[in-house]
C-alpha cells in the first residue's frame, strides 16, 4: 500500500470551555526551553475540537486527532475522553 499520507497528529489536552453545540476548547499543554535562559517553561495553545456527541466536560482529559478542516476554527475531533474529572 502507497503511503504518501502522513500520519495524522494526536494530542492530549484538558477541556477548558464547552459552550457551544458539539465544539469544546482544549489547552494542549507543552514545555519547552527558554529561548535566552534555557529554563522549561510551560506553553499552552488552544485548539478547537469537534465533539459529536458532547460528551467531553470541563477539566476533563481528553485525546485529539488532526483532522481535516470542518469549520472556521475546527481542526481536530475528539478521540476519547483519557480520564474524567472529578467533582469535589
Amino acid at each position: 500500500m502507497n503511503e504518501t499520507r502522513a500520519r495524522r497528529k494526536v494530542r492530549i489536552g484538558r477541556v477548558v470551555k464547552h459552550g457551544a453545540d458539539k465544539t469544546a476548547v482544549v489547552a494542549i499543554e507543552r514545555r519547552a526551553p527558554h529561548p535566552v535562559y534555557g529554563k522549561i517553561v510551560k506553553r499552552t495553545s488552544k485548539i478547537y475540537v469537534h465533539d459529536e456527541n458532547n460528551e467531553a466536560r470541563v477539566n476533563d482529559l481528553v485525546r485529539v486527532m488532526e483532522t481535516r478542516p470542518l469549520s472556521k476554527m475546527k481542526r481536530w475531533r475528539l478521540v476519547e475522553i483519557v480520564r474524567r474529572h472529578e467533582e469535589a
